[in-house]
């Protein structure tokens, strides 16, 4: 089984490949857990993933106003994002159990603040900003599904 792997992503082109590939081997159930500071990529990863899903990535978008983005591709993509919530009551709100037992892939911004309420199945990436277009993505599998598509990823990508 996969852990966990570390990708140091020099510019936002090697950002975008990883993304890409990410949504290439998304499976149904996919949660994805997006943890990083403003700024640091996590929307453009999406925008990648939802391409390698089938999704045209110029339609999606920082669902920061509206909370929650749904697009069509391969497989379902529901989009989440929660800086703007006060507690977990108001994630839940939004049908978030329903969505991550949907057969889709959901990707979660700010996921941190929601942890306590996340699948334990989910795919987390750490972003940290060691630059101006560079970053190191830390991934981590947390069960089957997300082991899955971590073990898939890794024969691409670097693993510290």
């Amino acid at each position: 089984m996969s852990d966990s792997l570390t990708i140091h992503c020099d510019s936002e082109t090697q950002a975008r490949k990883f993304g890409l590939a990410l949504g290439e081997s998304a499976q149904a159930g996919l949660v994805v857990a997006l943890v990083g500071n403003l700024g640091a990529g996590k929307t453009r990863l999406v925008q990648s993933a939802a391409k390698g899903l089938g999704v045209e990535p110029s339609v999606v978008n920082s669902p920061t106003f509206v909370l929650i983005q749904e697009y069509e591709g391969r497989l379902p993509v529901y989009h989440f994002d929660t800086y703007r919530l006060k507690d977990f009551d108001e994630f839940l709100e939004l049908g978030a159990d329903e969505y991550f037992e949907s057969g889709g892939v959901c990707f979660v911004e700010w996921a941190d603040r929601m942890e306590e309420v996340l699948p334990r199945d989910r795919l987390t990436i750490e972003f940290e900003i060691t630059g101006e277009t560079s970053r190191t993505l830390r991934v981590s599998a947390g069960g089957q599904v997300s082991d899955a598509v971590l073990s898939s990823l890794q024969p691409n990508h670097e693993s510290s």
